[in-house]
């Protein structure tokens, strides 16, 4: 068939029957029709799927699934009812040890296929020590006007007025009215129930992302896996603690637990849940966990791996990899609250830490007291700029954002020739990428995928680089 007939058949709005032969790195399923790539959420690798086509572009198309006329063998029964339309959890539908060999797969092809690296070892993915409950994080949305399950789509008095959950997959102002995550740990449900029921009967809206109106925006709910107690941090579009000081006093009467509640206030029409300012309303405005023998106040804006057993496994992995025999100089870039330049520090005879954010470093230093680290330092800035201000150091931590390294900083880590580098990434393209930019001068010896994300397609992985 030729393309102007493929085309046709993929044109926006058609209804196709598809196989579906492999996972794709977004999470999509992966088939062909008449040559021409398909990508479909929530399908996987042996469906045969019904789907209707939303994008049709030259060399592509993507379609939404309607239908599973055929599962897969991997397939299973979702324990969630919001699993076949949040945004959350796509891959919650797909037993657990496929979800990991798929995110192996992930980094191999990576590597692979847009980093031309061969023959590089990729292990097993290190599965998480839960697959439920194992957000330390909870980040969810308010509305004043609640997203209908496909279920109540049909129901005329279906209630369509304040809701407080997750988005709608690909839709940043269709909130779910979610009774339920199931990554989070369970006292973190009721906790959100009797917010929204504050909330509903508060008098006051919840924020229309579109009008920019309304008082509640967000709630965030941060839990220690090592004390079990819980930090809520109430986001709102201005100050108001007529209404909210209420809602703090009630959480911290009813649970025991909570040891912090803070009001982040915020007028930016941004859909970010962090304020221009904050106030404590309850306890201390800080929460603390721990990572292995270290100890970290997290604030409510800071950064923190979302599942802390799983960022213990992967420090591990940092540690084994970076080879450190106790006087070694470490620079850890991207470090920034510091939790892996910490947790190498007592194999190090020195570690600094280099980040752009003022306030992680803040993080950093207020940990570093804190667990009484004395052979690090945390230094503030733009790493291009600061990088080659600094010695050469022995071993080099890289744990950059999903869009990787700058090919300055990659230039100048070249001319530093540390003796090894660990790099540290949560995204496997540009994982790929910056790997094949630092050949040949340094050698991917092998790469550890660490999964910290149960149920979505997101993956961690280490990296080992040697100096050829």
């Amino acid at each position: 068939m030729d393309s102007r007939e493929t085309m046709k058949r993929l044109k926006k709005g058609a209804e196709i029957q598809i196989d579906i032969e492999k996972a794709a790195f977004s999470g999509k399923g992966f088939g062909k029709i008449d040559g021409m790539a398909v990508f479909v959420d929530r399908a996987f690798p042996g469906d045969r799927i019904t789907a209707r086509v939303v994008k049709s572009k030259k060399n592509y198309a993507e379609a939404r699934l309607l239908s599973v006329d055929s599962p897969s063998p991997d397939r299973n029964n979702p324990p969630c009812r919001y699993a076949t339309i949040c945004g959350g959890c796509k891959w919650m539908a797909l037993n657990y040890d496929v979800q990991l060999r798929y995110k192996a797969d992930f980094v191999r092809e990576s590597i692979e296929h847009i980093g031309l690296l061969k023959d590089i070892q990729v292990h097993d993915t290190i599965p998480s020590e839960k697959i439920f409950g194992y957000r330390n994080k909870m980040e969810f949305s308010c509305s004043d006007r609640r997203w209908l399950l496909p279920e109540e789509m049909e129901q005329p008095d279906a209630e369509r007025g304040f809701a407080l959950g997750l988005h709608v997959s690909g839709a940043f102002y269709k909130v779910l009215d979610i009774e339920s995550c199931l990554l989070a740990p369970e006292a973190g449900n009721r906790i959100l129930n009797d917010i929204r029921s504050y909330m509903k009967g508060s008098g006051a809206e919840g924020y229309n992302q579109r009008a920019h109106t309304g008082l509640w925006r967000y709630v965030m709910l941060r839990h220690s896996h090592a004390e079990d107690r819980w930090m809520v941090n109430i986001v709102t579009s201005e100050k108001a603690l007529n209404k909210v000081a209420p809602l703090a006093d009630a959480l911290t009467e009813k649970y025991p637990e909570i040891v912090s509640v803070v009001n982040n206030v915020t007028s930016r029409k941004a859909g970010v849940a962090s304020g221009e300012y904050e106030i404590n309303l309850a306890g201390d405005s800080t929460l603390r966990d721990r990572i292995g023998d270290l100890e970290f106040e997290i604030s409510a804006n800071s950064f923190f791996q979302t599942n802390t057993a799983g960022a213990q496994t992967l420090y591990e992995t940092v540690k084994r990899f970076a080879g450190l025999k106790g006087g070694e100089t470490v620079l850890d870039l991207y470090s920034g609250a510091g939790t892996i330049a910490m947790y190498l520090a007592d194999s190090a005879g020195g570690v600094t830490g280099l980040e752009i954010e003022k306030s992680a470093t803040a993080d950093a230093e207020r940990n570093r007291i804190l667990n009484k680290v004395d052979n690090c330092r945390f230094i503030t800035g733009d790493i291009k700029e600061q990088l080659p201000k600094l010695p050469p150091p022995d071993v080099v931590i890289v744990d950059p954002p999903r869009a990787g390294m700058h090919p300055d900083v990659v230039k100048t880590l070249l001319d530093m020739k540390p003796d090894r580098m660990v790099y540290v990434s949560c995204n496997p393209s540009t994982l790929a990428r910056d790997l094949a930019l630092m050949k040949p001068d340094y050698i991917p010896v092998e790469v550890q995928p660490v999964d910290l994300f149960p149920n979505t397609w997101h993956i961690e992985s280490a990296a080992l680089l040697e100096r050829a």
